[in-house]
């Protein structure tokens, strides 16, 4: 298996960094009304709209950059353990009965370009979003992809760097980069429509010392009664 140009999740440095945390809460995106929050991936608890107060903070400024007409739609964000365990071990499982010639190494660490392994989950730190362009109506833009594209499906078009998408969709990429690394954010390579702040691959990117968040539980007062 050729080397990756990137560092995936699998790597052992990141498994390495240390675990730091802030104490900032989570916030719900959905009572944040200069956000659009879509709710495709809606859970009972509504884990999926909450987000690390410091990245709502980050994500507020991105947006008052970009160009008139289009704003984030944010799709996920928080994932409890378990259910970042089940997606996991679903698409692991997937990979290995798609492709048998692979031995598990290799499944394991194809896995990972596209589902994080729990023990470095950005998702379940409130630290990681994953989110997209759109109008002011709500209208997605053409990104290339559609967000959670897999590798195997979308011939690696997920990727950020892809070359195999139109020029208009590699200007809108370029719109979404310049606007969320402008604010400390950083992507996940293989996914277009990841981006983090404070969690294990944040700090290993940017050279961090340790994280700021930690995988985190959503409070019990944030759960819907």
């Amino acid at each position: 298996m050729p080397p990756e140009p990137f560092v995936l999740l699998s790597d052992r440095r990141i498994d390495a960094v240390v675990a730091g945390e802030s104490g900032e809460p989570l916030v719900d995106v959905g009572a944040v009304p200069e956000l659009r929050l879509d709710r495709r991936y809606a859970d009972a608890d509504g884990a999926f709209g909450h987000l690390r107060d410091g990245v709502v903070s980050r994500l507020l400024d991105a947006q008052a950059t970009l160009p008139g007409g289009l704003r984030f739609l944010v799709i996920e964000g928080y994932r409890p353990l378990d259910r970042q365990q089940s997606i996991f071990d679903g698409y692991l499982r997937e990979l290995g009965e798609r492709h048998p010639e692979w031995d598990p190494e290799r499944v394991y660490v194809e896995a990972t370009k596209f589902v994080s392994p729990v023990h470095v989950a950005p998702h379940s730190t409130g630290g990681a979003v994953d989110l997209t362009l759109c109008a002011e109506d709500g209208a997605e833009v053409d990104m290339g992809t559609e967000v959670d594209a897999t590798p195997v499906a979308s011939a690696n078009a997920c990727f950020t760097g892809a070359g195999n998408i139109s020029g208009t969709a590699r200007r809108h990429r370029e719109i979404l980069i310049t606007a969320l690394t402008s604010v400390g954010m950083i992507n996940y390579p293989t996914e277009w429509w990841h981006w983090s702040f404070g969690e294990r691959y944040w700090a290993f990117t940017t050279g961090a010392d340790r994280t700021r968040y930690a995988p985190i539980r959503l409070p019990a007062a944030a759960v819907p009664r």
